[in-house]
Order: structure tokens, then C-alpha cells, then sequence
């Protein structure tokens, strides 16, 4: 009987998928009465030069990387969620409130997207959720549509990945949008007035999102991520290269006193700490940048707090330096006090910031 029921019910479960440079991540979300349940996180280690920015390079290893990970987790699932990190373009557009759905989506598809990609328009593959309406200066009545793009290449890659892996894809959509449903409640404390920029700290690059109303209104991907930051503190160490960012999560940010041009005074600090503090201070620099630029479009808006996220999200006092060198408050994300989440074993803190992604793919998916 339940085979049957599975036929007639809409859409199949399916649990959360995420793809880096250096793992697969799955996660599996249940609602247990009112809560939700993270029921199920497995996690594979994936080569090199599968997976780079944003993007599948070896398609066949990567269906069997997920595969793998499916087999770890124990899951018997035919379908997923996943996500395309970083590479996707989002942009929040007024179009005129009289056009209807068909001539709405002509104009987004076509006519506004071509005017916001930096790639033809052919090569992409282009969504867009209707927003709300306002009116503008000039007393005329408009909607705001999210438009949101991403090479076609990108996408086509995954499906196949998936394909390959022998799993249908429910859902493909940017990591931020996932990372945002995941702190969707914590991001409710701003009013419409005050930004949020979450920054997402992954293996090869940061990816800077400026989120009005639980809306990205602005997205920026960085090339520096946990593994420049580990290599960095290894080369002045002396150790040898490593994929294995293991290293950074018992590592802590001095937070030491500024001089006047706002940058840390050294002294005392070991080499390996002075390394890794150079490339935080770069960071610091790239995201003091994206907000400004933001900030300088003519919104009337103030940023009000980071929100550090990602596998370098969880580098201890992180969250110290970078209110330290950008005067704003920040925070490390985390995903399980702020779902209040039920887990069957405690999952460390240190680890808890690079779970936002997975864990807001998997409750997609609920």
C-alpha cells in the first residue's frame, strides 16, 4: 500500500545536497510535531580538480562522489535538493505592475536579463519570483522581481552529476537562497531599513550577500577562501600543502589592538598567526568594498551585522576581528540554535557554521 501511496503523493522526499571543491554534504530534515529534526548528515572528502569554482569539472566523479555519500548516509532516496555556490548573478528589478504573467516573464526573461548578464543571453539560464509592489518616485505603481541567472553550462552539469548518480534533482537553486532559509528567523529582527551581509566563507572563495527583507539585493564572490587561509598559515609554518583545512577549526583570530590605520599591530604574534591574519585582513578589505559599493547605489539603507557563515565562518574570534576592522557588529551563524533544531548527537560548535548551506537545502525538501 505504501509503494502505491508514494506513486499518487506529489513530489518524492528527498534530502538536501550540497557540492564544493572539497566535499559533498548531505542532509536529511524531518519534522518531528512542531520541530524539525536534522535526521541524517553524512559528509565525503572529494579530489582535487573535481569541483572549482562553481563549477563540476569531472562529471563522472562527482556522480560517484554522491553516490558514495548517499550509500554512507544509509538514505534510500531517488530524489535531491542542491545548489550552485557563488557563480549566480541575482538582481533586484522594478518592472511596470500592469504587465501581465506572460508579458512580465517575456520582459524579465528576455528584455531585463539581457541587460544585467555579462555573458549573452543564450548561454544562460535565467528564473525570477515576483517580489511586491511599491511605488516610485514618480507616483507610479511597480513590482519588484528578483531575477536570478547562471550559466547554462553550470546548471547542465548538474543535472547530469545527479543524473549519473541515479537521483532526480526536486530543486536547483544558488547557495545564499538556501543559506537565507536556514536564518530566515534571525534575519527577521532588521527592519526593512537595515541590511544584513552574510558572509559565506567556503573552501576556495568567500561569497559576500547583502539581504534586505531575507532578500539578496547584492551578491560578490571573493577568491579567498579556508584553503588560501591554510596555505598561508602552512607555507609560513613550514609544513607541506594540504586540502585538509582541518587545521584552521582549532585555530583562534588574536584580536589585537589597531593602529590608527586600522590594521593589526603584530607584535608578539606567532608567524603562522601573522600569515593568516594577512589574508583575514584582505577579506576584511574585499567585504569593507562590497559594502560600500552597496551602500554607495542610493539605497537608503545601513548594514547592520555580518553573519559569518561556511567552513571558515567557525575560525575561532572571527567574528571578533572582522567587527573589530569593519566597526559593525558580527556574528558566526549557527544553524542549529538558530532552527532549534533536534539532533540525535551533538554536532561541535566549530563545525556548526559550515552546516547553514546543507541544512537549508535539506529543508527544502521537509
Amino acid at each position: 500500500m505504501n509503494s502505491l501511496k508514494a506513486l499518487f503523493s506529489g513530489k518524492q522526499p528527498g534530502v538536501g545536497v550540497e557540492l564544493t571543491p572539497e566535499r559533498v554534504n548531505v542532509a536529511r530534515i524531518r519534522k518531528q510535531g512542531s520541530r524539525l529534526k536534522l535526521d541524517n548528515f553524512s559528509s565525503i572528502a572529494i579530489s582535487e580538480g573535481v569541483f572549482e569554482e562553481g563549477q563540476i569539472l569531472d562529471i563522472p566523479a562527482m556522480a560517484e562522489a554522491i553516490q558514495a555519500v548517499i550509500a554512507d548516509s544509509k538514505l534510500r532516496i531517488r530524489r535531491a535538493t542542491s545548489a550552485i555556490p557563488g557563480r549566480a548573478i541575482t538582481r533586484v528589478i522594478p518592472v511596470p505592475s500592469e504587465l501581465n504573467e506572460q508579458e512580465l516573464r517575456e520582459m524579465v526573461l528576455n528584455q531585463e536579463a539581457s541587460l544585467y548578464l555579462p555573458f549573452p543571453r543564450e548561454e544562460a539560464d535565467v528564473d525570477y519570483q515576483k517580489l511586491g509592489f511599491f511605488v516610485d518616485e514618480d507616483g507610479i505603481e511597480k513590482v519588484q522581481v528578483l531575477l536570478v541567472a547562471v550559466r547554462k553550462e553550470v546548471t547542465d552539469a548538474y543535472m547530469s552529476a545527479f543524473q549519473q548518480a541515479g537521483l532526480g534533482l526536486n530543486v536547483l537553486e544558488t547557495s545564499s537562497f538556501a543559506l537565507i532559509r536556514t536564518i530566515r528567523e534571525q534575519l527577521r529582527q532588521f527592519t526593512p531599513q537595515e541590511a544584513a551581509a552574510i558572509v559565506d566563507i567556503e573552501f576556495e572563495s568567500t561569497e559576500i550577500s547583502i539581504v534586505v527583507d531575507g532578500i539578496p539585493h547584492f551578491s560578490r564572490t571573493v577568491p579567498i577562501g579556508t584553503y588560501q587561509i591554510q596555505s598561508a598559515l602552512s607555507r609560513a609554518m613550514n609544513l607541506p600543502p594540504s586540502r585538509n583545512t582541518d587545521l584552521l577549526q582549532g585555530m583562534t583570530v588574536p584580536t589585537t589592538p589597531m593602529d590608527t590605520m586600522g590594521t593589526p599591530q603584530m607584535g608578539g604574534t606567532n608567524p603562522g598567526t601573522a600569515a593568516m591574519l594577512r589574508i583575514l585582513g584582505e577579506l576584511a578589505d574585499e567585504l569593507r568594498r562590497s559594502i560600500d559599493f552597496y551602500l554607495n547605489q542610493g539605497e537608503d539603507m545601513e548594514v547592520a551585522q555580518l553573519l559569518l557563515a561556511g567552513p571558515g565562518g567557525s575560525i575561532g574570534q572571527l567574528d571578533e576581528f572582522f567587527a573589530q576592522r569593519l566597526s559593525l557588529p558580527a556574528s558566526q551563524i549557527d544553524p542549529i540554535a538558530a532552527l532549534s533544531l533536534d539532533v540525535d548527537e551533538e554536532i561541535p560548535m566549530a563545525q556548526r557554521p559550515g552546516l547553514a548551506t546543507v541544512i537549508g537545502l535539506g529543508i527544502r525538501e521537509v
